[in-house]
Formats: C-alpha cells, sequence, structure tokens
C-alpha cells in the first residue's frame, strides 16, 4: 500500500491549540527524560516491562486465574538487571495504561504520532473545546489499549504509544471534516511529492490498512505493532464524536493544488 504521510491540512481553527501543544511537549519530554535510550535499549525495555501494561495483567486485575503472567522481582532478560514487575489490580492496570498511552518505542514511533496529532488534533481541540478534547484524548487511550488487550489477554508483551489515542483523534476528523484537504507526502520511487487528497480519502486508507492487518492480528499473525488498538482508537472516535453531535461541518473546501516534485 502506497505510504501516504500528512503533513498538514487547509483546514482553519478559531483556537490556539493549547491542550494539543501541550500532549505533543509531555509526550516529548517523557521520551527524551524518562525513557531510557530513547525507547530503543535493553534498559527501555526493562522499563516498560515495569511501567506499561501487558495484556495479561488485565486478566490478572479482574481475577482470571487462568492465565499465566508474569510477576514479582526477577533478573531481566534484557539487561540482567533486578526488575520488579506488578501484579496489577485494576486501579493499577488503569494507571499504567494511561502512562504507557505517552510512551513510545523509537524516533520513528513518536515522530509519526506526534505528525498525525499536531495535522488533526488542533480542529478536533477547536471544535469540542479544551477539556473535551483532552478528556477525548485519553479515553481514546483506553478504548484503544482495551481493544488490543482483550484479544491478546494471554501475552506478556508490554504496551506502549499514543497510537490508539491519535487514531481516536483521526476517527473523529473524519466525521467532521470529511471534505478537508490534507496535504500528504507521497514516495514515488525514489522521488517524494507532496499531493492534496480529502480527508475521507486519507484517513478512510489509513484505517483500511490498520483493519486489514488488524484482522491478520487477530488470526493469529505476530506482530510488534498493535494494530488493533489503532482499529479501536478511530473507531471509538467516530462513534465518540457522532455521539456528542458531531457532523460533518459545512466548509467550502479549498480547490486541490498541483502536485509538487
Amino acid at each position: 500500500m502506497i505510504n501516504l504521510i500528512p503533513i498538514s491540512d487547509a483546514n482553519p481553527t478559531s483556537r490556539t491549540p493549547v491542550v494539543t501543544i501541550g500532549l505533543i511537549i509531555i509526550n516529548v519530554l517523557l521520551f527524551f527524560f524518562v525513557e531510557p535510550g530513547f525507547g530503543q535499549s535493553s534498559a527501555a525495555q526493562d522499563f516498560f516491562f515495569e511501567n506499561a501494561p501487558l495484556p495479561c495483567q488485565a486478566a490478572q486485575a479482574f481475577g482470571d486465574e487462568t492465565v499465566d503472567c508474569p510477576a514479582g522481582t526477577g533478573l531481566s532478560p534484557f539487561t540482567g538487571e533486578e526488575i520488579t514487575i506488578p501484579d496489577r489490580g485494576i486501579t493499577s492496570l488503569l494507571g499504567a495504561i494511561l502512562l504507557s498511552t505517552f510512551l513510545h518505542a523509537g524516533f520513528l514511533h513518536i515522530i509519526g504520532n506526534m505528525l498525525f496529532l499536531w495535522v488533526f488534533g488542533n480542529n478536533i481541540e477547536d471544535y469540542l473545546g479544551h477539556m473535551k478534547f483532552f478528556l477525548f484524548y485519553l479515553l481514546g487511550g483506553f478504548a484503544a489499549a482495551f481493544a488490543h488487550i482483550l484479544p491478546n489477554i494471554d501475552q506478556a508483551i508490554p504496551t506502549v504509544g499514543a497510537s490508539g489515542a491519535v487514531a481516536a483523534v483521526m476517527g473523529a476528523y473524519i466525521v467532521l471534516y470529511p471534505h478537508a484537504r490534507v496535504n500528504v507526502l507521497v514516495p514515488i520511487f525514489i522521488i517524494w511529492t507532496i499531493f492534496q487528497m480529502s480527508a475521507l480519502a486519507v484517513l478512510g486508507l489509513w484505517f483500511l490498512y490498520q483493519f486489514l492487518i488488524g484482522l491478520q492480528e487477530a488470526g493469529g499473525g505476530a506482530s510488534a505493532v498493535a494494530w488493533l488498538a489503532h482499529v479501536g482508537g478511530f473507531v471509538f472516535g467516530l462513534i465518540g464524536i457522532f455521539l456528542l453531535g458531531g457532523r460533518p461541518q459545512r466548509r467550502r473546501p479549498p480547490p486541490f493544488m498541483e502536485p509538487r516534485w
């Protein structure tokens, strides 16, 4: 599938997106100053196991003793250092999910998420207002996390990233602004070209790709990416913004521009 990278949109706002900017700042600060090795080192793996949710911990939290899940103090297989994996109750699990929404496993991971959040988040914040947008974003992160955790309840792999919460923002965007023009960076052989496409096309293709790969993951295909979290977050965004009264906004879209080479 063609890799479409949104870099901006032609969709003006009337509010300063202080929450969107704040979320980006928090993610970046945690990535550079809290995560060991910027999320890619052996020490980062220890950090994720100790602080991020493992799907099997959801079984622990809800009293399912049939699912094996690591817990307690032991030596890390990554660094050989002593680490402690908590035996999580419901409150601890929710706290770990909240924290994990602000953690990233590498530079490409955080750059992609923050770019998508910047392009689409400001308009959703403009529509909902600052506080509603903040709550919407966090709830999208929780919905996405459980969309990944529940089908993988027997796994002990840490779940990290803002992708699910950002997907909720994207789901809301496609409902509110389907005809908005989005500038996308598209690789054509060795040349990167900027095209304008409708949000409906860009986000629709993005969701279709996530959904198809998510089906493969649900069928037992191994993956390091929580595709179902993306699907769950996007669906939450669609339904959530609709329940909040969101309908396509009546704005005349600007004309398409010529591609840039």
